[in-house]
C-alpha cells in the first residue's frame, strides 16, 4: 500500500484555534497605569492584551481565588459539604484586615464561610478553611503551592490563605487570569457566589467590593478585588456578553478611582475591538480521511472541542487553515484516535496546529470488501 501525505486547504476565511490555549497576537496598544495587566478570552485562552504578564506582584486579596479553588475542589469531591459547620480558632478570630466577623469557639457553615470569603473578603473565613482542610494556615499555604504547580501557575508563591502582605507571597496577572478561568470552567455553580452584591453575617451587612459589579456594568459577574499598602489596588473582573466571556486582571494601581475607571475602559475595549469567530463545533466533520481496506471508505476527522479564535476585526483577512493527514489510514480505525491536524497560519502570528480525531470507528472490511478496496485503489493509481 502506498501511503501519501495529504494537504487540503479548506475554503475558510477564518483561522482556527483549539480551545484552551493560543499564541499571542501582534502587540496591541492600550494604556494603563497598572503595574501589570492582562486580558484573556476565557474560552480560547488567548491573550488580548498584556503588560508585564509574568511579573510577580503582591496580589493581596486576589490570592483568595486560590484558597477558593481548593475549597471548591473539596466540595466537588464530596469531602466537604455546604451545610458542614467548621470550628473557629482564636487565630482565625484574631486575623486582621477585612473580616466576616466570625467568633472564636463557634462553628460556621461552609456556605456562610464561602460568602464571607468571597463577598466580604473575610480573612477570618480563609483561616477557618485553611485550618479545617490542612490543620494550619502554613500547611494550607504549602498545599496551595503544590496545587498551583499542578495547574500550571508558574509565577505564584503562597505564604498564607488570605493575601495579607508577606514579601514572599506573590502572583502574576497571567496566573490570576488562568486561575479565574479554571474556577469558572470547572466550578460554575460555586462561581455564582462572586456575583452576589452583599452578604450579612452576625447582623453585619457588607457589600461586595467589586466596583464594576456594584455599578452594574453589563455582563460583569465577578471576580475579586485586592488591596494592601504594599500591593496597591488590584482587581480581577470577568464579564460575559452574547456568549463570549472576557477575564481581565489589573495590579499595582494607586487609587480606587483608577481601579474602577481603568478596569471598565479595558473591559469595554476588549469587547469592542475583538470578536470570537467560531467555525467547527466539537464533533463536527472538518475533512473526510480515506481508509484502506475498511468497512467504510472514509472516516470523519473532527475536533474534540469547539474551534474558534478571537481576533481584532481588521485581522480577519489573510488567515488560512489547512488540514494535514496521511492517507489512506489502515483499518481498523478507533473513534477518538488522532488522525489529522489542522494548521493555522495568520499574518504576524506563530503557526498553530490543532489535533483532529476520528469521529467514529471503522472496522476492517471482510474478505470481499478488502478485495474490492484493493482493486479500487489500484485503479485509482495507488500501489501495494
Amino acid at each position: 500500500m502506498a501511503v501519501r501525505s495529504w494537504v487540503r486547504a479548506l475554503g475558510i476565511v477564518l483561522v482556527l484555534l483549539a480551545s484552551g490555549g493560543g499564541s499571542p497576537g501582534p502587540a496591541v496598544a492600550f494604556e494603563t497605569s497598572a503595574k501589570a495587566a492582562i486580558v484573556i478570552d476565557h474560552r480560547t485562552g488567548q491573550e488580548l492584551f498584556a503588560k508585564n504578564p509574568r511579573l510577580p506582584v503582591y496580589p493581596a486579596s486576589m490570592s483568595k481565588l486560590m484558597t477558593a479553588l481548593l475549597v471548591f475542589e473539596e466540595i466537588k469531591a464530596g469531602r466537604l459539604k455546604l451545610d458542614d459547620a467548621l470550628p473557629v480558632s482564636e487565630k482565625a478570630w484574631r486575623t486582621g484586615g477585612s473580616k466576616m466577623f466570625v467568633r472564636v469557639g463557634e462553628r460556621v457553615k461552609v456556605s456562610d464561610l464561602l460568602r464571607g470569603m468571597i463577598v466580604q473578603s473575610g480573612n477570618d473565613a480563609c483561616v477557618v478553611f485553611a485550618e479545617a482542610l490542612a490543620g494550619s494556615e502554613a500547611a494550607f499555604a504549602e498545599r496551595m503551592n503544590r496545587r498551583a504547580a499542578e495547574i500550571g501557575l508558574t509565577d505564584s508563591r503562597f505564604k498564607n490563605a488570605t493575601g495579607l502582605h508577606d514579601p514572599e507571597h506573590v502572583m502574576s496577572v497571567r496566573d490570576l487570569a488562568t486561575l479565574t478561568s479554571k474556577i469558572i470552567r470547572e466550578h460554575p455553580d460555586l462561581y455564582r457566589i462572586y456575583s452576589e452584591k452583599e452578604f450579612e453575617y452576625a447582623k453585619i451587612r457588607q457589600h461586595n467590593r467589586n466596583p464594576l459589579l456594584q455599578a452594574g456594568v453589563p455582563g460583569v459577574d465577578g471576580v475579586k478585588t485586592g488591596y494592601t499598602e504594599e500591593a496597591g489596588y488590584g482587581l480581577v473582573v470577568s464579564a460575559e456578553r452574547d456568549g463570549r466571556r472576557v477575564i481581565l486582571v489589573l495590579a499595582g494601581l494607586e487609587t480606587l478611582r483608577q481601579r474602577r475607571s481603568e478596569a471598565e475602559l479595558l473591559l469595554e475595549w476588549a469587547f469592542r475591538e475583538f470578536q470570537e469567530y467560531r467555525l467547527f463545533a466539537a464533533g463536527e466533520t472538518v475533512v473526510e480521511v480515506p481508509v484502506w481496506l475498511g468497512a467504510s471508505w472514509t472516516v470523519p476527522a473532527v475536533p474534540r472541542e469547539t474551534i474558534g479564535i478571537t481576533l481584532r476585526r481588521e485581522e480577519r483577512p489573510g488567515l488560512k487553515v489547512t488540514a494535514r493527514y496521511t492517507a489512506p489510514l489502515p483499518a481498523p480505525v478507533t473513534q477518538g484516535d488522532e488522525i489529522a491536524r489542522l494548521e493555522i497560519a495568520a499574518p504576524g502570528r506563530t503557526p498553530i496546529t490543532v489535533p483532529l480525531v476520528a469521529g467514529r470507528s471503522v472496522e476492517r472490511a471482510g474478505l470481499f470488501g478488502r478485495l474490492a478496496g484493493a482493486l479500487a485503489y489500484l485503479v485509482q493509481g495507488g500501489g501495494v
